[in-house]
């Protein structure tokens, strides 16, 4: 059966709200959906969260630091998923600039700036979307 191309939609899951996410068939896609589901606890960083995942992958040939707003990255120097709606503390003008190059997984689907209503140390539950 061929998967290339296919993408996967996952929930995240927070005291505030919810998203959902889609995200692209890579490496570091797999290897987080073999963890789901998983809770974690919030942390932020300017107007980016990222929690842990438990899930150890190295970093992509194609990582990027600088991202839109929404895109769906894994930091693999902390393990965790990183998901920037605005500047960070790094940024240079308006631009999403994560702490050190990640590997680009997808696009939160819907308004990124809901994840402004997470606070650092709430509990975050991410899951698998039935397609």
């Amino acid at each position: 059966m061929d998967t290339q191309g296919q993408q996967t939609q996952i929930r995240i899951s927070w005291p505030a709200g919810h998203l959902t996410a889609t995200l692209d068939d890579t490496a570091t896609t797999q290897a987080l959906l073999k963890a789901l589901p998983l809770t974690a606890s919030a942390n932020t960083w300017g107007e980016e969260v990222y929690f842990d995942t438990g899930v150890s992958v190295s970093r992509e040939t194609d990582a990027r630091q600088v991202v839109e707003p929404g895109t769906v990255a894994f930091w693999t120097d902390g393990d965790a998923l990183a998901l920037p709606y605005g500047p960070t503390p790094i940024s240079r003008g308006d631009e999403c600039r994560l702490a050190s190059p990640c590997n680009v997984m997808g696009r939160l689907d819907g308004d990124p700036r809901l994840l402004a209503t997470v606070r650092s140390g709430d509990p975050i539950r991410v899951e698998a979307v039935d397609a």
